[in-house]
C-alpha cells in the first residue's frame, strides 16, 4: 500500500519528544495539562485548521 504522505523523520520526531519533555518539565500550565483540561483549546483549534483549510 502506498503512503500518501512521507514519514516523519526520525529525527524530527526526537526532538519533537524534547520538546514536549522540557515543556512538561519546565512550564507549569504545560504540567498541570490533562487529556480532559486539553479538550476544548483542541476542539477550538481544529476548528480554526478547519477554517484556514476553507
Amino acid at each position: 500500500m502506498a503512503r500518501s504522505y512521507p514519514p516523519i523523520p526520525h529525527k524530527d520526531m526526537e526532538a519533537f519528544i524534547r520538546v514536549v519533555r522540557r515543556l512538561r518539565r519546565d512550564c507549569p500550565w504545560d504540567r498541570k495539562q490533562t487529556h480532559r483540561s486539553l479538550r476544548h483549546s483542541l476542539i477550538e483549534e481544529t476548528y480554526e485548521v478547519v477554517e484556514a483549510l476553507d
